[in-house]
């Protein structure tokens, strides 16, 4: 790093990238003496570790600091709170450490602040109110603790996100939230916050997406609630709510509604986001009944009110009353000789009470599972296409496992425990299963899936029908799009982290509207805790398949939520450049990785798909008002795209990009393309 020495003579410098390259070592003191005109300084995406500078301090004219995806340990200096012209300060993805300094309070024109992914610790200084300006307010996946400052909830401007997710945060949330009118996306899951919602919440008019699942929230929702009118997105499992469900959700907005695990009860509408079983989520509320029929609640019981009762009537009742007394006290007189009916059977886990088939059923479903109805086979099942009922009108996907291969059992418990209690529109929908004998008193097991009719990714990709039948290059962003709502789901909002083992285009399955859905969990892995997930020290093998598996698998590395990035960086790089990573072209001296590396300058369009080249006309260099204004070109979207296949799919683990950072990516490409193209 010597030549941060030598750039203190360049006192004109404005802007020092230094980002995706493979720097090691620490930053020197020296830094502090670079021109003071500098406004730009990126060393994301390398090895740099140790301890930040203090002299970082000096750098005031900086408006954009990003450290991000590198090693730096120890402290935050304090002397960050002297760069006042900071607009951006990320520093996600390292392992910082010890208290928020407040002195990032001075920071008054900071627009956005990114402090995920590291190990900060006490409490959220309140000092931060004093950023008047901030727009997004990431604090998730740290160790803090405490209540949350009522200061962070006046800063009006925030629009974008407020994410404090992943911590171990207490206390109430404070009524000022009712201040963040213009809020898209407020994140509160996996965190010690307890009492009641408050009614202000109805005040965010602009919230599109509220996660406070696995909290310890209890009384009912308020009637405040139903204001959101812009609501898309509510998880509230895994808290102690009571009461019934509101009937306003009827009318919002929702996409996406998990209220799992609470003690809610009730008859649960079959209106508005109600009537479509994938889009709800009400598992672990006994209390609660009707519906429609695939969300598997008993029915209710009728209700009416009885007309009013005669004095006859009414002395019938009474000498009923004192005959059932007497009843009641010869009963319990006989009570310990009943006592054995109390020791039954429990509750049936949620996976169990999906009314399961026999064998015969599937086999007739599938004409004896015949060759012409096999559509596709793994290592360990093979899966059949098959209709279940006699007029063909209910066509569903059979998974067959192998349980005489090695492995073939345990896959089917793998893929039973990951989707018991997950429910996601990207996730491939479990209609039932079998575990039974076949005809010859074998055993046999399957499961049975939603079909999807234009079948995996892989066949579109490499056995394309013709030519017309290939994907565009909107297609592509939005199945990748899917897949990382997907893996965003399994990685931090299904409750436990549930990691995916064996992302791959054949893995990704296409509906009718070319909607994508994330298949086959048969080597999922479940981690119950983020201390697991970070210290647990058993080796998990290999898991997943050639070319997609991350390398850290084949050294004895533990299942992580990064390895499953790195199967999806792989897999967006295979969609840029329809090029398998176990292609002959590649060998120990080039990976698909390296390949679309080392194209990332003036050689992208050299490698990206032919197919894409056609999707627009305006290839060619940016023009100047594209440059300042941020909009973007096509040759600029294919270019984003390979650096996000590149970014997600480094070889060490937390120099991936994360499913939250990748989502943003994709969706603002993906308005780019369909017209909205301003960055």
């Amino acid at each position: 790093m010597k030549f941060i020495d030598d750039l203190s003579i360049c006192r004109k410098l404005q802007k020092l990238y230094l980002h995706y390259n493979q720097f090691k070592g620490f930053l020197p003191e020296s830094l502090g003496n670079l021109s003071t005109t500098l406004d730009s300084l990126s060393v994301a995406f390398n090895y740099f570790s140790g301890d930040l500078p203090s002299s970082i301090g000096n750098l005031t004219g900086l408006a954009l600091l990003d450290l991000s995806s590198n090693q730096f340990t120890g402290t935050l200096p304090v002397t960050i709170g002297n760069l006042t012209n900071l607009r951006r300060l990320d520093l996600t993805n390292n392992t910082l450490s010890g208290n928020i300094p407040g002195s990032l309070g001075n920071l008054s024109l900071l627009i956005e602040l990114y402090l995920t992914s590291n190990e900060f610790t006490g409490t959220i200084p309140s000092t931060l109110g004093n950023c008047k300006k901030l727009i997004r307010l990431n604090l998730d996946q740290n160790n803090l603790a405490g209540e949350i400052p009522g200061q962070l909830f006046e800063i009006s401007s925030l629009s974008i996100s407020l994410n404090l997710g992943d911590n171990q945060l207490s206390g109430q949330l404070p009524v000022e939230v009712g201040n963040l009118k213009n809020l898209n996306e407020i994140i509160l899951a996996n965190n010690r916050l307890s009492g009641s919602i408050p009614s202000s919440l109805g005040s965010c008019s602009s919230l599109q997406k509220l996660n406070i699942s696995n909290n310890f929230f209890s009384g009912s929702f308020p009637a405040s609630l139903g204001s959101l009118r812009a609501l898309e997105n509510l998880d509230a499992s895994h808290n102690n709510f009571t009461g019934e469900i509101p009937a306003y959700f009827e009318v919002t907005p929702l996409r996406n509604l998990n209220m799992s695990f609470n003690d809610l009860e009730g008859e649960v509408s079959r209106k508005g986001v109600f009537a479509n079983a994938s889009s709800v989520s009400l598992l672990g509320n006994s209390g609660l009944c009707g519906g429609v029929p695939e969300l598997q609640l008993p029915k209710c019981r009728s209700n009416k009110k009885k007309n009013k009762l005669s004095l006859a009537v009414i002395l019938v009742i009474s000498f009923g009353s004192v005959l059932l007394f007497v009843v009641m006290v010869v009963f319990f007189a006989c009570y310990p000789w009943k006592k054995k009916v109390e020791d039954g059977p429990q509750k049936t886990a949620s996976w169990e009470y999906l009314s399961q088939v026999s064998y015969n059923t599937l086999y007739n479903a599938t004409n004896g599972f015949s060759t012409e109805n096999l559509i596709g086979e793994g290592s360990f099942s093979s899966v059949y296409k098959g209709n279940l009922d006699t007029d063909g009108a209910n066509i569903v996907a059979i998974k067959v496992l192998n349980l005489h291969h090695r492995g073939g059992s345990k896959s089917f418990i793998s893929e039973c425990e990951a989707l018991r209690n997950t429910r996601h529109r990207n996730l491939a929908k479990v209609i039932t299963c079998c575990s039974g004998i076949d005809f010859q008193g074998n055993d046999f097991k399957a499961i049975v899936y939603e079909f999807m009719p234009n079948g995996s990714v892989d066949r579109w990709l490499h056995n394309p029908q013709s030519e017309l039948h290939q994907l565009s290059l909107i297609q592509r962003v939005c199945i990748m799009l899917d897949v990382a709502y997907a893996l965003d789901y399994l990685h931090h909002h299904a409750g436990t982290t549930i990691v995916h083992c064996d992302l791959k285009p054949s893995n990704i399955l296409l509906d009718e509207d070319m909607v994508a859905h994330v298949g086959d969990f048969g080597l999922s892995k479940i981690l119950q805790s983020e201390y697991q997930h970070r210290y647990n020290s058993s080796s998990a093998g290999v898991r997943g398949t050639i070319g997609y598996a991350a390398p850290e698998y084949g050294v004895g590395s533990i299942v992580s939520r990064n390895a499953d990035m790195y199967s999806f960086g792989i897999m967006l790089l295979e969609m840029m450049t329809r090029k398998k990573p176990t292609d002959v072209m590649f060998g120990e001296e080039l990976s698909l990785h390296s390949y679309a590396e080392k194209a990332m300058g003036d050689g992208a369009l050299e490698i990206v798909d032919p197919v894409l080249l056609k999707d627009d006309k305006t290839i060619g260099p940016m023009t100047n008002k594209e440059e300042t204004t941020g909009y973007m070109n096509h040759e600029r979207r294919l270019r984003l795209l390979l650096e996000i296949g590149v970014s997600c799919s480094m070889e060490s683990p937390q120099h991936r990009m994360d499913t939250a950072s990748v989502i943003q990516k994709l969706q603002l490409i993906k308005n780019a393309i369909l017209g909205n193209s301003t960055l």
